[in-house]
């Protein structure tokens, strides 16, 4: 019976793992879309009050239900597998009602957090085509404004090309179990863009593309 247990935490822990990274990979598309959507657009957010007010009203991500939908299905075994290890009796069944309510607030966190991200990709993009004027690289406006979304307070240091989305699909994960908001860490972000330097961030970048 020892042996069962064993086997069968394993095969669990196993498939919570793949499950993890399906929701990496959804996360992933999901803001890789909602940026690349911003970025074929005229419209840019020109200042960070301009972004503050964007998020403090209705205006959602432009996405498929069934985007959101794949997010809160590929949620579910890792919010029951992380419930399970945070139990005191490890071997309680988690109510499938209180596994249900958190997927569904995961993907209203990811969903917020999505449209966070955008905004701020869009402040990004204008600060780095005034400068150059051009184009934005996509692949820097994501670096940039997903390093600064994850770490406002930290000087932005570019030293690869490489996205967080793991510790992304973390936070909104985490934020969405425990009910954690993410206004004030947008509003940080975004305060952190205005401040950015277009010219040496331009730099920085080539020398990170040079190295690859």
């Amino acid at each position: 019976m020892l042996t069962r247990s064993v086997d069968a935490g394993k095969k669990a822990g196993a498939n919570a793992g793949r499950a993890g990274e399906s929701l990496v990979r959804a996360v992933g598309r999901f803001v890789n879309r909602a940026v690349d959507e911003m970025l074929l657009s005229d419209r840019r957010v020109i200042s960070a009050a301009e972004g503050r007010r964007l998020l403090a009203g209705d205006e959602q991500t432009e996405s498929r239900a069934d985007d959101i939908q794949r997010i809160v299905v590929l949620a579910v075994p890792v919010i029951r597998a992380l419930s399970r290890g945070a139990r005191v009796a490890k071997f309680a069944k988690v109510p499938w009602v209180f596994v249900a309510s958190t997927a569904v607030a995961v993907g209203v966190a990811v969903r917020t957090g999505t449209r966070e991200i955008q905004v701020l990709s869009s402040l990004v993009a204008h600060r780095l085509e005034q400068s150059t004027g051009e184009p934005a690289d996509p692949a820097l406006v994501k670096k940039v404004a997903i390093d600064l979304y994850l770490h406002p307070k930290r000087k932005l240091l570019l030293k690869d090309d490489k996205l967080h989305l793991v510790r992304l699909t973390r936070k909104w994960l985490l934020g969405g179990m425990f009910g954690r908001k993410s206004d004030k860490r947008a509003n940080r972000a975004l305060t952190a863009a205005e401040r950015l330097d277009p010219a040496t961030l331009a730099e920085s970048w080539e020398a990170v593309r040079r190295r690859q």
